[in-house]
């Protein structure tokens, strides 16, 4: 290490959000065991709450702790949370499964083709590889339930446009450089499009209004325009109910 290089980054790492929130920063790399630690960090700070605290957001790798700074102050809170996520242990997080019905192609997915044409291969091997992948929601965010999404193949990854589309419906299924993603809401994106499913991301009006929470695991199922149309009118009921499999069951 030369005078110039800068000293190493040692994780954790817990810093002030302005005045009500501390971020707690596991790792300067996204991967699947950092992303466990931080689900793990958040549902135990659920599961067995620290005074003060008022929400978690988990992120790739880091965790926003929010709290009330009339309670709690952040230099006492933060040897808490490093107490706290030594204590916890990745192996044993419960993972919700969903599988997720998709109609590919269509008005939403209007990427399919030309992205199948990109990768040299027929439309329908590109939805076989896409739907027979394993994919872990590594965090929501940027609009209310948006789904970020890591296991997408290898040869899927495709870069963004370089001049986002200024509407894109909820519910579309995307793919953006190494990832995948489920659209919770209309609004602009330079993603790639490939299909929709009729569940919703985010419904107001359910109990629950997010659908899906950091370390769910997802697999797409393609479904044909009969069992579509059955789907889209169960969800305009507010009937479509998503299909969880067991905690730990394989896929």
């Amino acid at each position: 290490m030369t005078e110039r290089d800068p000293a190493p980054r040692r994780f954790p790492l817990i810093a002030a959000c302005g005045d009500s929130a501390l971020v707690i920063e596991l790792s300067d790399e996204i991967d699947e065991e950092t992303n466990r630690r931080v689900v793990a960090l958040a549902d135990s700070l659920a599961a067995k709450a620290i005074d003060g605290i008022v929400e978690t957001v988990p992120t790739y790798r880091s965790l926003l702790v929010v709290y009330d700074p009339a309670l709690v102050r952040g230099q006492q809170l933060a040897p808490l949370l490093l107490e706290r996520l030594a204590d916890i242990s990745s192996a044993n997080v419960a993972q919700r499964r969903i599988v997720v019905p998709v109609v590919y192609g269509g008005p939403v997915g209007m990427d399919l083709d030309e992205l199948a044409e990109m990768k040299q291969m027929s439309s329908d091997a590109l939805i076989a590889l896409h739907s027979a992948a394993e994919y872990r929601v590594y965090m929501i965010g940027f609009a209310p339930g948006f789904a970020y999404l890591g296991g997408l193949p290898e040869v899927l990854h495709t870069p963004r446009l370089a001049v986002p589309r200024q509407r894109i419906e909820a519910s579309a299924i995307g793919i953006g450089g190494k990832q995948a993603s489920i659209n919770s809401v209309p609004g602009p994106s330079g993603w790639r499009f490939i299909g929709r499913t009729p569940l919703k991301l985010f419904d107001p009006a359910r109990e629950d209004a997010f659908l899906l929470r950091a370390g769910d695991r997802v697999r797409f199922r393609p479904v044909e325009a009969d069992e579509a149309a059955a789907l889209d009118a169960a969800s305009s009921q507010g009937t479509l109910a998503a299909e969880w499999e067991s905690p730990w069951a394989a896929f």
